[in-house]
């Protein structure tokens, strides 16, 4: 049964409340946001969705565990606050709603969990893809995602070993003082390691479209770390720039919001020494010319 909830949030500067039929879902959103997913939606995102709705967000601010304070879990709608994650997830649920005709703030909620939560059900604060290993694994296995790559340039091999959020969980508002949440969050680390997976290392990434044409505009592109007990340290969009290499749009906590790289990503890459490369991924509900 349908039921009715209230959507009420607290979100730095940004208080409102009102209701709305959400079936099962529980999110919160603040009237601002609320209004601004209806409008993006409204408008006509051309033939490269992904990438026009990721640059509707250049300039909004970045910040940071913008998902974290809520218990239960609850689905945080918050298009004035973003990090790399919810970027990405931001963008790719705009486009996907957009995509199959939804044209409501209840269509992008239900699309933002599938992409956001294991099995597209939220069901708790462990139901959340935090790895972003998981998040890929589960969003390429319900076909909400795919992988773009090719053998010739994708050459580095990485082999997935997550664990950094049960040897830190201090660093985890949900985390701590909670054993048991720990122990079903190390349960789920080790389901998920041992796997390997390809990406293009890092001084590939200085190629033009000649090498890699595979990738177009508005792919996901999540950077590969060294880092002990992470896969990915950051994320983001392609942009093929005027100069004819690969850039980065990201939620950047260097600019201290969202921009267009104006350095591409094998200068980003160089400048951090444990990224390693870029592994690149596509919504598979639309065609990216």
């Amino acid at each position: 049964m349908k039921r009715i909830i209230l959507l009420a949030c607290v979100l730095v500067g940004c208080i409102a409340g009102c209701r709305a039929q959400a079936g099962a879902i529980n999110y919160i959103c603040c009237e601002s946001d609320s209004t601004r997913v209806c409008d993006l939606l409204q408008l006509d995102a051309g033939a490269n969705p992904v990438l026009y709705y990721a640059r509707k967000l250049i300039g909004i601010p970045y910040v940071g565990h913008t998902l974290e304070g809520n218990e239960p879990e609850q689905l945080v709608i918050n298009l004035h606050q973003l990090d790399c994650t919810t970027l990405v997830e931001t963008v790719l649920a705009l486009a996907k709603t957009r995509a199959e005709g939804g044209r409501t703030l209840k269509d992008y909620a239900a699309n933002l969990a599938k992409l956001r939560y294991r099995d597209g059900q939220m069901d708790g604060y462990t139901s959340r893809l935090h790895y972003f290993d998981w998040w890929i694994n589960d969003n390429i296995r319900r076909g909400n995602i795919h992988e773009v790559s090719d053998a010739r340039q994708c050459t580095a091999t990485f082999r997935v070993d997550n664990h950094y959020m049960t040897r830190h969980p201090d660093a985890y508002e949900h985390l701590k003082g909670r054993p048991e949440r720990i122990d079903s969050i190390r349960m789920l680390e080790e389901a998920g390691n041992g796997g390997t997976f390809h990406y293009l290392p890092k001084e590939k990434t200085l190629s033009g479209k000649g090498e890699l044409g595979f990738i177009h505009d508005g792919d996901v592109v999540a950077i590969v770390t060294s880092k002990d007990g992470l896969d990915y340290a950051h994320l983001g969009f392609a942009v093929w720039g005027k100069d004819g290499k690969l850039h980065l749009l990201n939620a950047s906590s260097i600019h201290k919001k969202v921009v267009e790289e104006p350095k591409t990503i094998h200068q980003y890459l160089k400048e951090h020494p444990s990224f390693l490369g870029i592994r690149v991924l596509r919504l598979s509900s639309i065609s990216i010319p």
